[in-house]
């Protein structure tokens, strides 16, 4: 193995230890004190499956079989979750014919950041994952369910999912997925037109248009941004078939693929004798294996606060120092947009999860000793997928070599020898910046800056003619204390222009950038935020910052007896329309950023 790799899981074994093994005895004392079915009363029983079919009846009343819960994040409103509607009745159909039984243990909520972006209820956003894994606890503290199946695609959903994985631990779970549509426009002429629109070269209608042939069809985004992050770090993880995450919904192997779930989910039940409990597989070693994913990726930094916040849950306790040290050893090896132009479908084809394990292995940047839900190492992880003559699921086939080496390359020839987050420390704290998708040039520079207290403040001065410098804009009030940390992606348009015509600009900012993260560079989710004593809420227009990625350092040049002379500026007015009321507790109970800006953080207690 890596020495890294070695030595940065050895750390956190060590750091997580007070609390992993804690984790780890409430686990086996809730499978011993509370086994699923076996402590409900008859009047508990007869409620649970008062609505199942007499067959079905019969099978739960024996408790001689499994029965599993389904935990769903459908809905026809949003592109990616639209095709769980029939997996239900899938999923209870193959679990009959193998003599068990599913329910719907119930449904989460399902946003989409796509939807909200630059409007209010992008407030709801972070903390979504926090009402997804709650949820999800509703539904499986009914204690009827020997094994639990996660259908979710996106963003917040698949971490809250996650939360709740770790927190029924004592069950084994599975995720699902639904795939990717097909490929849309190109990514770079969507951007083209996004910045066009922004410099008023083009109106709405063209705008529409391009957004309209972009995202178009039943599936997942096709950009690499946190949704199919998500789908690459749970098959990382080991909780999602190999070579699942990318499989398209038409694609006639995703239902094979789905009910392959449901037969290793049954197996892995302690009625099948094959017990693999999740906080087997959601282990120090699996999450060190899952952030190797991300960064050999470039996947999405909203990950940077996600991956915390899922292996707390597990009693696992990762940093952003561990991040940033992995990435120095981990190679870039795929180039998916925004960093590249190729999308999800083009890495699938080019060898996908498959090939990014086989090379992962072979440089010895993943842990071995993990279990996963295929019930034994990592070996079916390096083959795809395919169809058998009787229509199901089978693993047989290697991926020698990467078919598109303009997307996925071998370990021995990285796009980059580091991978693509980088961890930026200073006096205003500490952030992080995709360094993947920013051009070396533009990595390093020193400007005066411009404070905006509001995204659409930058929006506005853009527009006026007023940012035709270098600068690096200051975006503050934007953290999960102040406003629930919304994404600030209308910014982006407008700063790549910019750029683009010459100027050296960067940002800096409380808020997040997440997985569509751009050319610009950006060091976002600055920890302590403004509203939480952070230094950002001293800083002034005009004021000098330092910015090196290379060098992971972002520096407030303003002396230390000015900056004591100054009174912190106050949050602007908060609005609380569109339901942002009610997440005013979330707010206020919000971790700092590097600590997975969670609220569970002092409530779990193991």
């Amino acid at each position: 193995m890596h020495t890294v790799i070695e030595e940065v899981t050895a750390r956190v074994i060590k750091r997580s230890a007070s609390v992993r093994q804690p984790y780890v005895a409430a686990m086996k004392r809730t499978m011993d004190e509370q086994p699923p079915k076996k402590r409900l009363s008859c009047g508990n029983l007869a409620h649970a499956y008062a609505a199942c079919s007499g067959e079905d009846k019969n099978t739960i009343k024996l408790m001689q079989s499994a029965n599993l819960s389904i935990t769903t994040a459908y809905n026809d409103m949003l592109s990616a979750h639209q095709p769980y509607e029939p997996y239900p009745d899938l999923i209870k159909e193959m679990a009959r014919s193998m003599g068990s039984t599913a329910q719907v243990a119930g449904g989460v909520p399902a946003m989409c950041d796509g939807v909200t972006q630059g409007l209010p209820g992008m407030e709801l956003s972070l903390f979504s994952r926090e009402v997804v894994a709650m949820s999800a606890a509703v539904g499986l503290s009914h204690n009827m369910f020997d094994g639990n199946l996660f259908l979710g695609i996106c963003d917040k959903i698949v971490p809250g999912m996650v939360i709740a994985a770790a927190t029924f631990g004592h069950i084994p779970a599975l995720f699902v997925p639904a795939g990717p549509m097909p490929s849309g426009i190109p990514n770079k002429e969507k951007a083209k037109v996004r910045q066009q629109f922004a410099a008023g070269e083009v109106g709405e209608d063209r705008l529409l248009d391009v957004e309209s042939r972009s995202y178009h069809s039943p599936g997942t985004c096709t950009f690499y941004g946190t949704a199919n992050s998500n789908q690459m770090l749970v098959e990382m993880l080991g909780v999602q078939l190999p070579g699942s995450s990318f499989v398209p919904p038409t694609d006639p192997l995703r239902a094979a693929l789905t009910r392959a779930a449901v037969k290793r989910l049954i197996l892995s039940t302690e009625a099948a004798g094959t017990y693999t409990p999740t906080y087997e597989v959601l282990t120090e070693q699996s999450f060190v294996n899952a952030i190797v994913g991300l960064l050999a990726t470039g996947g999405s930094t909203n990950h940077t606060m996600h991956l915390v916040a899922m292996a707390r849950a597990a009693g696992v306790l990762i940093t952003w120092e561990d991040m940033d040290e992995l990435s120095r050893a981990v190679p870039l090896l795929a180039r998916i947009y925004p960093n590249g132009e190729a999308d999800v479908n083009h890495f699938q084809q080019a060898g996908g999860m498959a090939y990014l394990f086989k090379e992962l292995r072979l440089a010895g940047l993943l842990n071995e000793n993990v279990k996963n839900m295929m019930g034994e190492g990592l070996d079916s992880y390096e083959k795809v997928p395919s169809l058998d003559d009787k229509g199901e699921a089978v693993w047989e086939s290697d991926i020698k070599e990467s078919r598109d080496t303009s997307i996925l390359r071998p370990a021995s020839k990285p796009f980059d020898i580091e991978g693509g987050l980088r961890l930026l420390e200073g006096n205003l704290g500490q952030a992080v910046i995709k360094i993947s998708a920013v051009a070396p040039k533009y990595r390093k520079l020193e400007a005066p800056c411009i404070v905006f207290e509001d995204q659409n403040d930058l929006l506005a001065a853009f527009q006026r003619g007023e940012l035709n410098r270098d600068f690096i804009a200051v975006v503050r009030f934007q953290g999960p204390r102040a406003n629930g940390m919304p994404e600030l992606h209308k910014m982006t348009p407008p700063l790549g222009l910019l750029q683009d015509r010459g100027f050296r600009v960067a940002l800096v900012t409380d808020g997040r950038m997440s997985g569509a993260s751009g050319k610009v560079p950006s060091a976002i989710h600055m920890s302590p935020e403004a509203l939480s004593g952070g230094l950002l809420a001293k800083v002034q227009t005009g004021d000098m910052i330092y910015f090196d990625a290379e060098k992971g350092l972002v520096e407030l040049k303003v002396s230390e007896e000015e900056l004591a002379k100054r009174q912190a500026a106050t949050q602007p007015t908060q609005h609380h329309d569109l339901g942002r009321n009610l997440f005013g507790g979330f707010r206020s109970l919000a971790d700092r950023s590097q600590d997975g800006a969670s609220v569970f953080n002092d409530s779990i207690d193991f």
